[in-house]
């Protein structure tokens, strides 16, 4: 059974619906660790302290923020504590908005939500409009030791829930630049539009694999065996595109157009996979 990571009360109006918060998705990747070459025991990482010229143990650690290059400014746990809110199981709804109005560059981790039984009326009232007018809501929550702000949509047949980058987090870029800028001939827009028609299909996350994640593997499971890793082919180097037409031209004729039928998603996957309009 899944560990739900918050507990608390969706709010909107004067209706709370208790709700239970459980990740919606994890990396997955195969981890090393640190050896010793010599022996091929595990290492240990210690704490050294220069100045007094020993190894500390991790009870000495305090938290400290750098107020200049050599000075710290120590904050204790009570410091802390006496900033977070004075309730951290309420999270509440402060406005409603359209998806397409939410940039998804402003996404950071996705989780499932699921009501306690006595809010599952409430919370298929809440989950039942949103749909039917396509909106999501905008909350407020401590979660982490942290204040964040949340998009809150239907998806599936429950409501999703993304914590959110506040916008002093979200990075700007200089060479990003205004892409808009370059012009491009007709013929080539008219070419490069119809290529990407040409690959236009549903998003099914079934047919992506972690590739890199199964060589891995599969090398491990070979040395173990006591068997040699088999090299992988490098991949080919992509030269300079001098002719765009010329090259839009053989991409098209090497692309495998997309099969199956261009049939209209359900509203979860639909709020899933829709991008900002442009402007």
């Amino acid at each position: 059974m899944s560990t739900s990571v918050w507990k608390g009360y969706l709010s909107f109006g004067l209706i709370s619906v208790p709700i239970r918060l459980f990740a919606a998705a994890r990396e997955s990747h195969i981890s090393f660790n640190q050896v010793h070459g010599v022996c091929g025991k595990k290492t240990q990482q210690q704490l050294f302290c220069p100045t007094c010229d020993r190894t500390i143990e991790r009870s000495e650690l305090v938290k400290g923020y750098p107020v200049d290059k050599s000075n710290f400014l120590i904050v204790t746990p009570e410091d802390i504590k006496s900033l977070e809110p004075a309730s951290s199981e309420d999270m509440a709804i402060t406005q409603f908005v359209k998806l397409d109005d939410v940039d998804p560059l402003y996404f950071e981790s996705s989780y499932y939500t699921a009501p306690e039984e006595s809010g599952k009326r409430a919370y298929a009232l809440l989950f039942d409009a949103m749909r039917k007018l396509d909106v999501a809501a905008i909350a407020t929550v401590t979660m982490h030791q942290r204040e964040q702000v949340v998009l809150v949509r239907p998806y599936d047949k429950g409501l999703i829930l993304h914590t959110l980058y506040f916008e002093d987090e979200v990075r700007e870029v200089p060479e990003f630049g205004d892409q808009g800028k370059v012009d491009v001939s007709k013929p080539e827009a008219e070419l490069a539009q119809k290529f990407v028609q040409q690959l236009m299909g549903e998003f099914d996350p079934s047919q992506y694999k972690d590739e890199y994640k199964t060589r891995v593997q599969e090398m491990l499971d070979k040395k173990q065996a006591g068997l040699k890793p088999e090299k992988v082919t490098a991949r080919k180097q992509m030269g300079q595109v001098i002719n765009l037409m010329d090259a839009l031209k053989a991409s098209m004729s090497s692309a495998v157009p997309k099969k199956g039928p261009q049939r209209e998603t359900s509203v979860g996957k639909k709020a899933a996979t829709r991008v900002r309009k442009a402007g």
